[in-house]
């Protein structure tokens, strides 16, 4: 237990001395955030290296621990060599944080780097054994520890968008996790986020609304990676079969803002990596909270998550279920709180039966495309088009083809309606009537008026009248031109129909 207090006490020293004089630094190197977009909404210039003062005060306690010659020192080499197998994916990982954040990287960029890094540490000894109650091994288990590890890393670092935030949810997973190695007797897990818990403490202290330093990208990235390493060792030592789920809950804030942005941003159709400002706090800072209620909201709500989180990993037999059940209602009521429109739309589309309706109408599409492309006179392809109508439940139906024209109203009762008309060339055309209640999925429209214009475009060429070929005539030079200049036009627009009857041969004009 002293070697546990020396290495917080230690760390949070050596943090609260660095982190002012790395600040300074930076600012006289010109290492800072500029408050240039709507986004960033510090009003001077942060310097943004939080990383290197949190390493170094966690790598410095555990050398002042090796020289002092405490009993934790013997622990470190017997119980837990993964520290020292740990630090070269830590340094990959906090290599990468400070070049995105001195010179830029892409996104992809920092993704293979920390890839890498979550390579390193499976070959360290980090292994995912089991997931929701069911063993995981062989490659499965690799790239499930990856993953895990990635995201981690990338949802501290996109919580980290106020003051002390990232850090702060940071030190009460790391405290919590420390909980957890003491109620497990992991002195390993003790010793190994103990020093991280001093560091994030003493750092927090500069990093809180107003902040005079930001982690950056090292230090948020370092943090989420950290934590998530040590997540799978306590995982290792649960008591409970659901595994890692304990751990997901103790870092739940930032895993489900990321879950929540790769969610919208796939409803959206936006790149998954693009920046916006739609995370859980800038939800909140939209209601009106300010920046600091807003952090100490989330600080409240990651306590109530640690509480599940150690209840969760102590729970025996089906209280294990119960624990994940209630957490999982408290966390949709928090989800349904900050009124994200794609989600409601989307559990609305689902209601509906959204997706079967989808299904059934493209494949009822592909089934008329076929009956168009087989029709041999125009009055197949309306009687074709007339059944579409039906199964689609347009109030009414027009089809202009040729020389031939049709119109039904299917459904006279229709209150108030809007019209879906598709060209066919200048005279012939498709047009319906769709009821403001129209039951079809909006994305049926797109491909239904590309099908209709497709195979019908084909058939207009097909069933029109051809341009006669007229023999070369000294006396109507004009005319055997204006006939040449139309089966050119009609051959490369294929609106014959159109063209020919507004061409007179005979005309000497």
């Amino acid at each position: 237990m002293l070697s546990i207090i020396f290495l917080t006490v230690f760390s949070f020293v050596l943090s609260l001395l660095l982190t002012p004089l790395l600040r300074h630094f930076a600012l006289r190197r010109g290492w800072v955030d500029q408050p240039n977009d709507r986004r960033k909404m510090h009003p001077i210039p942060v310097p943004r290296i939080g990383g290197l003062p949190i390493v170094i005060a966690y790598v410095g306690s555990f050398g002042m621990l090796l020289l002092a010659g405490l009993q934790g020192s013997f622990t470190l080499e017997q119980s837990f060599p993964l520290v020292r197998k740990l630090l070269p994916a830590a340094a990959l990982v906090l290599t990468v944080g400070l070049i995105d954040d001195l010179v830029g990287l892409r996104s992809w960029h920092k993704l293979v780097g920390q890839t890498l890094a979550a390579a390193v540490a499976c070959y360290g000894g980090i292994h995912i054994q089991s997931f929701a109650g069911f063993g995981v091994h062989g490659i499965l288990d690799v790239s499930l520890t990856i993953v895990w590890l990635v995201g981690c890393a990338n949802a501290f670092n996109l919580i980290d968008g106020v003051d002390g935030l990232a850090s702060g949810l940071g030190l009460l997973a790391s405290l919590t996790t420390l909980v957890a190695g003491l109620l497990h007797g992991d002195a390993g897990l003790v010793i190994a986020i103990a020093p991280l818990a001093g560091a994030l403490l003493g750092f927090l202290l500069f990093n809180f609304n107003p902040a005079s330093i930001f982690l950056g990208d090292s230090g948020s990235l370092l943090i989420g990676f950290m934590l998530g390493c040590y997540a799978v060792i306590w995982s290792q030592k649960s008591a409970t079969l659901l595994g890692i789920t304990a751990p997901m809950i103790a870092l739940s804030i930032p895993l489900l803002d990321l879950a929540l942005s790769i969610a919208r941003r796939f409803l959206r159709r936006q790149p998954i990596f693009r920046a916006d400002r739609d995370h859980i706090h800038h939800r909140l800072l939209d209601r009106g909270l300010t920046p600091r209620r807003v952090t100490l909201l989330l600080y409240a709500l990651g306590g109530l998550a640690a509480c599940f989180s150690l209840l969760q990993s102590r729970a025996h037999g089906g209280l294990g279920g119960i624990v994940v059940a209630i957490f999982c209602a408290v966390v949709w009521i928090g989800i349904r709180n900050l009124r994200y429109q794609e989600f409601d739309l989307a559990a609305r589309w689902l209601r509906q039966n959204g997706l079967r309706s989808m299904v059934t109408s493209h494949v009822c599409l592909r089934g008329y495309e076929d009956s168009l492309r087989a029709a041999a006179s125009v009055e197949e392809c309306w009687r074709t088009v007339r059944t579409l109508a039906h199964e689609f439940r347009f109030s009414h139906v027009e089809l202009q083809l040729g020389t031939r024209s049709y119109r039904e109203q299917l459904d006279k009762s229709a209150n108030g309606s809007w019209t879906l008309h598709i060209p066919l060339s200048e005279r012939e055309h498709v047009r319906f009537m769709c009821p403001f209640e129209f039951s079809r999925a909006p994305t049926v429209i797109t491909p239904l008026a590309d099908l209709l214009h497709r195979s019908l475009s084909e058939k207009a060429a097909q069933f029109s009248p051809s341009v006669p070929v007229i023999a070369a005539n000294s006396s109507t030079p004009k005319a055997c031109k204006r006939a040449r200049k139309a089966e050119i036009m009609r051959r490369f627009s294929g609106n014959s129909g159109a063209i020919a009857s507004r061409v007179h041969l005979g005309d000497p004009r």
